[in-house]
């Protein structure tokens, strides 16, 4: 939010301060911006966290009491082996689970982040495949481990694994995303792989501003129009590629479409998963 802002600032023709807010996996702040003012002078940058706080049981307010400013990018998830893995690819991954059932080591995380999404993705589709799950503290210590050979697979953002790929430190399995990744355009799409994956795709963790419901609309379309083009300044372009984000810079009914979506296919894979501690039913997410 600190590169893309300054641009925003510039089309503003004003200031805008950021201020952390820590706390409740996100919550804190977004409470603190649901009960402000809809005037447009108190926004939200926030990641995807909101939309799972039902079914996670951290609260009761999700984007939908937000009218999305710009969607900015997203992480676009990928499944990522060790460098000695006797597979090269997805489908000889499947065969090496099914002739060995019970083997194949897959680091997670906790529930609601990518890996576990990931999984449950492969589970949904698949059937419940039969792994030895691993957790860890996050994508570093996982990432240590596929390298030393404590787990086997690793379901992680195309910007986690980016470098240790190119440094021929683990091999790339395939890419969750619809579309041909620039940063990796020779790893092959899951959907080309099985099309029964395109349901539930795009998916990744994402990012962006948001206005709380009631705001103006001459506001938000001014707020719209000066992240979108701070979006497209090709400083935060390069940034976001470089990391391996997915550039999205949508707003409005796109936006809501896009966060609506990834809600519904999130918490119902991860209650399908028992990751949930309350049933999407309960609040009217319909299953996709």
């Amino acid at each position: 939010m600190r590169a893309v802002t300054p641009h925003a600032e510039e089309v503003l023709g004003g200031t805008v301060v950021m201020q952390n807010m820590t706390g409740a996996v996100g919550a804190i702040a977004l409470n603190h911006v649901a009960n402000s003012d809809a005037d447009g002078y108190t926004l939200l940058m926030g990641a995807e966290n909101p939309q799972l706080y039902k079914v996670m049981g951290l609260g009761d307010k999700d984007y939908s009491e937000f009218t999305p400013i710009n969607i900015l990018a997203r992480g676009t998830p990928m499944l990522v082996a060790g460098k000695d893995a006797p597979y090269d690819d997805y489908a000889g991954m499947m065969a090496y689970i099914a002739e060995n059932p019970g083997e194949l080591r897959m680091g997670a995380t906790g529930p609601g982040g990518l890996p576990s999404v990931i999984t449950a993705m492969i589970n949904s589709v698949e059937g419940e495949i039969d792994v030895i799950n691993v957790p860890y503290d996050g994508d570093g210590p996982a990432l240590t481990a596929l390298q030393s050979g404590a787990i086997d697979v690793y379901p992680t953002g195309v910007g986690a694994a980016i470098e240790y790929i190119r440094a021929g430190k683990m091999k790339p399995i395939a890419i969750f995303d619809t579309v041909k990744n620039t940063t990796l355009p020779d790893v092959a799409l899951i959907t080309e792989i099985d099309e029964a994956y395109a349901a539930y795709l795009p998916w990744g963790p994402f990012f962006g501003v948001f206005a709380p419901n009631g705001t103006p609309d001459d506001v938000v379309e001014k707020l719209s129009v000066a992240y979108a083009e701070a979006a497209a300044h090709p400083d935060f372009v390069n940034l976001m590629e470089g990391r391996g984000f997915t550039m999205m810079g949508i707003s409005g009914a796109e936006a809501t479409e896009f966060v609506t979506k990834w809600q519904r296919v999130t918490s119902w894979l991860l209650q399908d998963a028992g990751l949930t501690k309350v049933s999407p039913e309960e609040f009217g997410i319909a299953r996709p």
